[in-house]
């Protein structure tokens, strides 16, 4: 039986319809599954477009920035004066101190101590503890042969974190050999400057029988483009009297040119 022309043409017209949502299902199905693939797509695509920190040679320059920043730190540091307190104990004795001194540094980079009030606490703590700890700092120039530089360590980077819009560098450091004063642990790099943020880590050797472990964590802070030694935190295991913490804050850093501007020309 032939269909009407009107029936026929209607019947035309559903299938189309049918055809057609059928494709508008398919087509939705197709972009729902293909979005997370665009999405990354656009992810990578950002990504190539941002600065490569960590490639090779931009890791070079910033240790280059460190190595220059290093002497500009020592020069700039010369004349400084820092007021420095010590918090020590011996918790196994449960003996503590304090101690308050005047760090002074030379114009010929020789750092020295002198007292700066009372010392209050247990005299164990001071003398053999506190005592080592300003022996060790005064030693601090002659420490040439085992600076943080590539003939003494591997640098190795663990992270590049934002801060404010700066880029800091966190590099593994590895000593290339086992001499005393040289440790293993991290270094933190204003990107920028090159300046030191913080190092912290174990010493390889501590060249003393008493001594088994000398861990420590030196924090800076940025002052007119230069790096300040701000705070240490210091545990070392000690034979005889077990575990020794030492803490020492810095603060008030003034200058000898700074001093005589405000006290005016000394008197013979």
């Amino acid at each position: 039986m032939r269909l009407p022309n009107f029936l026929l043409a209607f019947a035309l017209f559903r299938n189309s319809r049918k055809t057609e949502r059928g494709a508008n299902r398919r087509w939705s199905r197709l972009v729902a599954h293909a979005a997370p693939f665009a999405l990354l797509a656009v992810a990578l695509h950002a990504a190539d477009n941002s600065p490569n920190y960590a490639n090779k040679d931009n890791l070079n320059n910033v240790i280059n920035r460190y190595i220059a920043a290093q002497q500009a730190q020592q020069d700039a540091l010369r004349g400084a004066r820092m007021e420095v307190d010590i918090d020590a104990q011996l918790p196994s004795l449960e003996k503590k101190g304090k101690l308050r001194v005047l760090r002074m540094i030379s114009k010929f980079g020789k750092i020295s101590f002198a007292p700066f009030g009372q010392f209050i606490g247990d005299p164990i703590v001071k003398n053999q503890f506190i005592t080592k700890y300003l022996e060790l700092e005064q030693k601090e120039p002659e420490k040439g042969s085992i600076a943080i530089t590539p003939a003494n360590y591997k640098f190795q980077i663990n992270a590049i974190i934002t801060q404010e819009e700066k880029q800091i560098y966190i590099f593994k450091l590895t000593p290339k050999r086992k001499a005393i004063g040289l440790f293993k642990g991290e270094l933190w790099l204003d990107g920028a400057t090159g300046m030191p943020l913080k190092e912290t880590g174990q010493l390889v050797k501590t060249g003393s029988a008493w001594l088994k472990r000398v861990r420590f964590v030196r924090d800076y802070e940025m002052r007119d483009g230069i790096s300040v030694l701000k705070h240490l935190e210091s545990t070392v295991d000690v034979r005889v009297f077990g575990k020794a913490e030492l803490s020492a804050n810095y603060s008030n850093p003034t200058w000898q040119e700074d001093e005589q501007a405000a006290t005016g020309p000394s008197v013979p």
